[in-house]
């Protein structure tokens, strides 16, 4: 095949077929071995070597004529290649790991599009007139030292001049098509003659750049690699808004917070510090990945799902999150001290100790509409004060508005297990605890707080479940106003404030039912107005009033009641004249219907929707509660009774002898005993009204078969009894459904209606000293 190729090419006429044809190629057959190594030893390239390694054959331009395309002459100890000068027609030429030192060659080559010349001793850039065709051009391992102007080489798209002695980067202003530039390891200190070049890989390893700059305007680039230098900061690289891999292994750069400069670049996938000191931070990999939650891949490795929610967890967890952690600490915290009961848990088995809490931005009047909404209220709420870590403001009072302790003491408080909740907001720290909850509770009046959302979220992870009320402003610019004028805010922290109205807003959006109402709050006399109503409706105060218009008497005569067997109160309320409601045997008994309708009435205002499973919960922990309660199994509660057992049958003929005696075996019992019992036992012990002989046997009479028989003293069982006649709940649990048990002989609002008769001063002595 190839003799009738040649005879045919040759007998066609020289001209037709240049050097580097086809025809030459088969005409020079590949020299004897000898003449092979003569001609290596002397690195003079020749037409017969060249026929040996051209490729790619191909027709000519008017597909007349057929000539090689390529010639590939690697690590062939090369110096001379003039005999390239007869190759015209060549588009890829390959001369890497050889000893050329000129390549003027190229200049009879216009139709060159590739030229690897690598790994060669060419000292002189671009020594030949320009290919108009020549796209990539790799000069890699050479001994250049200056760069020159290539502004004629309008095709070029691809340039590697690593390797080389380049002190400054000059002359490539006017390559329009440059998209890859290398000029990794060599000695360019300062960035710059890259201005609007349409570059999108550039490598810069390994020379001595000691920061980011001349970047700016490369709004095309893509992959950048820096590493192997003296770079201290990532500064100039917040404009290149698509670079997605970046390498900076081996550099200098100590700070995390540096990563904030290319915060913003979201389409940044690949980050490499490798080799900084900055590896040595602790937590170095979730910070990072924290303040840049799109990468893919940190040093070479993948960043994972778990890693991404760590940091987030960590550095800015979601409020949940925050909440959830809080709860559990206090729990833990307070599930290590004494064991108390309390007044805030002691309403019924059924029903939540009611709060009301007001919640908004700073600023928007929280605090003072929850101050007059109890001074108004004052026979249904008190303020519950908070404790924090800031200093008070202008008019602010300790003991008042907050407790304003130091850090110290609130975490020794956090580790004596005194808070509810607790929440961080701008650097300080609230937190409500359970003694200012108990403070309002022992006063038998439901509790009124002021919190930030981060505190809702905390007190929502709790056993309580008060009403929530969002005040929000709707006037952006007024409520601006308000901040400026009161000259308490920075304009950063104004700017803070105002962003977080619409966390609020979305919170509101984005959790259906999170608040129970909202309020918007830009005039506060129409603010506290409605909040007045709704706490009113709350209240079932406007049904209460509508009730005694319609009777006539608070008593409710009308309807046929004896005074002494009124229906329960509605909750958070008293009479109609303002005194306590009093409580008879037949009030406490839940079986009553009339009872039943209201208990149901009211648990359905207050009480959210639960799962079947929290409420299959609630009521294993009611029966536990009423078992204890009853003396069926011995706990906290059964013991609470069996103090004062022996003074049971003589209290209920003479309550002075009850509570005189009473006073003496509690304080015999509580030496004994590592059950500590606050204030709200004396109100249970001594809330019990003389009962009906008949009542109480017909009670026994009912649990004598469910009642195993005791043993301990027989008399604490009835005493227990003898509080409670009815074993469907706690005892007091039926007098005010809402309302914890309210201590007799305490102060109470003047009134115009008789109010019951005074108790014996010792029981209020026996309450003080439980």
């Amino acid at each position: 095949m190839k003799e009738t190729m040649s005879q045919q090419f040759s007998s066609a006429s020289p001209g037709c077929c240049p050097p580097g044809s086809h025809s030459d190629a088969v005409l020079a057959e590949a020299p004897s071995s000898k003449d092979n190594r003569d001609m290596e030893k002397d690195g003079v390239l020749t037409a017969e070597m060249v026929s040996g390694f051209v490729s790619n054959l191909g027709r000519c331009g008017t597909g007349l004529q057929h000539f090689y395309h390529q010639l590939s002459l690697p690590s062939q100890n090369l110096q001379d290649i003039s005999v390239l000068c007869n190759y015209v027609h060549l588009q890829k030429l390959e001369l890497p790991h050889n000893k050329i030192k000129d390549l003027s060659c190229v200049s009879h080559m216009p139709y060159l599009v590739i030229l690897d010349a690598s790994h060669n001793e060419i000292s002189s850039f671009f020594g030949f007139q320009q290919p108009k065709n020549l796209k990539e051009v790799n000069f890699s391992h050479n001994h250049m030292t200056k760069m020159k102007d290539l502004s004629a080489y309008s095709s070029l798209s691809n340039l590697d001049l690593s390797y080389n002695s380049f002190r400054e980067i000059s002359g490539l202003e006017q390559c329009c098509k440059l998209a890859h530039l290398s000029l990794a390891h060599n000695k360019i200190s300062r960035i710059s003659g890259l201005d609007r070049l349409p570059l999108t890989h550039l490598c810069l390893r390994g020379n001595q750049l000691e920061r980011i700059e001349g970047l700016e305007n490369l709004k095309s680039l893509q992959v950048l690699d820096l590493s192997l230098n003296r770079i201290t900061s990532l500064s100039g690289l917040q404009n290149l808004h698509i670079l997605g891999s970046i390498n900076l292994e081996k550099n200098l750069i100590n700070e995390i917070q540096e990563c904030k400069h290319i915060h913003d670049l979201f389409l940044l996938r690949d980050l490499n510090l490798l080799g900084n000191p900055i590896q040595e931070q602790p937590d170095y990999r979730l910070a990072v990945v924290f303040l840049l939650q799109h990468l893919t891949v940190l040093d070479q490795d993948k960043v994972t799902a778990e890693e991404k929610v760590s940091a987030v967890n960590k550095y800015d967890p979601p409020l949940d999150v925050v909440a959830a952690r809080d709860h559990m600490t206090h729990l833990v915290y307070q599930l290590m001290q004494p064991q108390v009961l309390y007044d805030s848990t002691l309403p019924s088995a059924d029903s939540p100790y009611p709060m009301l809490v007001l919640t908004g931005p700073e600023g928007c009047g929280k605090r003072e509409l929850a101050h007059r909404l109890c001074q108004e209220l004052s026979e249904y709420f008190a303020y519950g004060t908070c404790h924090t870590t800031r200093g008070p403001h202008v008019e602010e009072e300790s003991g008042v508005d907050y407790h304003f302790v130091s850090e110290e003491d609130f975490q020794n408080m956090i580790h004596m297990g005194k808070f509810i909740q607790t929440m961080q907001y701008r650097g300080h720290r609230y937190g409500l605890t359970r003694d200012a909850l108990e403070d309002v509770a022992r006063e038998g009046l439901a509790c009124c707080v002021h919190m930030e959302l981060e505190g809702v979220f905390s007190l929502k992870n709790s056993h309580f479940e008060p009403r929530y009320i969002l005040l929000i402003p709707t006037q952006m610019e007024k409520f601006m106003g308000h901040l400026k004028n009161c000259g308490l805010y920075t304009a950063a922290q104004i700017d803070i404030v105002m962003s977080r109205i619409e966390l609020y807003a979305s919170t509101n959006r984005q959790r259906l039912g999170f608040f129970d109402n909202v309020i918007p709050c830009d005039d506060w006399e129409e603010a506290y107005r409605t909040l007045r109503q709704v706490v009113k409706e709350y209240l079932l105060l406007e049904e209460q009033e509508d009730r005694e218009d319609n009777t006539g008497s608070p008593d409710n005569t009308a309807t046929g009641h004896e005074p002494d067997e009124k229906l329960p109160s509605p909750p958070l309320s008293r009479s109609g004249s303002g005194s306590l409601t009093s409580h008879s045997a037949t009030a406490l008994d839940p079986s009553d219907p009339s009872y039943r309708i209201y208990f149901t009435k009211i648990q359905a205002e207050l009480s959210p929707q639960k799962s079947p499973a929290e409420l299959a919960s609630i009521r294993r922990r009611e029966q536990l509660v009423r078992e204890a309660i009853v003396g069926k199994s011995p706990g906290v509660y059964s013991q609470l009774f069996k103090s004062s057992a022996p003074t049971a049958p003589s209290s209920l003929q003479n309550p002075d002898a009850h509570f005189s005696e009473d006073s003496s075996s509690l304080d015999g019992s509580r030496a004994s005993s590592a059950l500590t019992v606050p204030s709200s036992a004396g109100a249970l012990s001594g809330s019990a009204e003389p009962l009906d002989r008949s009542v109480l046997g017909h009670t026994l009479e009912t649990l004598k078969d469910q009642t195993p028989e005791p043993t301990t003293r027989p008399g604490a069982d009835q005493q227990a009894l003898a509080v409670s006649p009815s074993s469907d709940g706690r005892p007091g649990s039926n007098v005010k459904p809402i309302l914890p048990p309210i201590p007799t002989g305490r102060k109470t609002p003047a009134s115009p209606s008789p109010a019951p008769s005074p108790r014996p001063q010792t029981q209020q002595s026996v309450r003080e000293e439980v």
